[in-house]
């Protein structure tokens, strides 16, 4: 019974160390020094453009899904198209700036002289049928800029393979598996800017 118990808490060790050493962030353009006397940034969210899964359009993601779930079950595919879009105000941003602020030490304010922009360009939504799973992964361009002019861009970041797991079976809703992707992202870009506006 040892032997399984030790031989599941290393696999658990394995995926988590492959998962973080995956995510990948680094800066294109400029430099996060303008940050270093900043004790608050404001952050924002886009989605447009954003490819999911094996589709270059989130509207043709959208469309399939939703047909596939209407007739599995009618109205279940309106409301998880509906569900995929709120999602990311009442789950997604939440949980990312929960974990920005507390890795990066700055607070979120939108009054504050710089904005974070945090744009997804991709979503893999993942799956979890009990007996394989995927995991839900998003990539990401961030800007940091100047709240009053957008266009006076201080940094670009990307972020790429941020994935969303969870370990304890609760990530069988997609909403729940892309939290997680925000979650680990706002945690390990805000040691990032943390480490590089020093």
């Amino acid at each position: 019974m040892n032997l399984l118990k030790n031989a599941v808490i290393f696999f658990a060790f394995v995926i988590v160390s492959i998962s973080i050493s995956a995510q990948r962030i680094k800066i294109n353009d400029g430099n996060l020094s303008a940050l270093k006397s900043e004790k608050t940034i404001n952050v924002e969210f886009t989605y447009d453009n954003m490819k999911v899964g094996k589709f270059d359009k989130e509207d043709d993601y959208l469309s399939t899904k939703k047909e596939e779930y209407n007739k599995k079950e009618p109205g279940r595919g309106d409301n998880w198209a509906k569900a995929w879009v709120s999602d990311r105000g009442f789950r997604f941003e939440p949980k990312f700036n929960e974990l920005f602020e507390k890795y990066s030490e700055l607070s979120i304010k939108k009054d504050s002289k710089y904005t974070l922009i945090f744009h997804t360009t991709f979503t893999e939504p993942g799956f979890n049928v009990g007996v394989w799973k995927k995991n839900a992964e998003i990539n990401g361009e961030v800007r940091i800029v100047e709240t009053a002019n957008h266009s006076n861009v201080i940094a670009k970041i990307s972020v790429e393979k941020v994935p969303g797991r969870s370990f304890w079976g609760g990530d069988y809703d997609t909403g729940e598996r892309i939290a997680e992707c925000y979650a680990d992202g706002g945690k390990a870009l805000g040691k990032f800017i943390k480490d590089k506006s020093k």
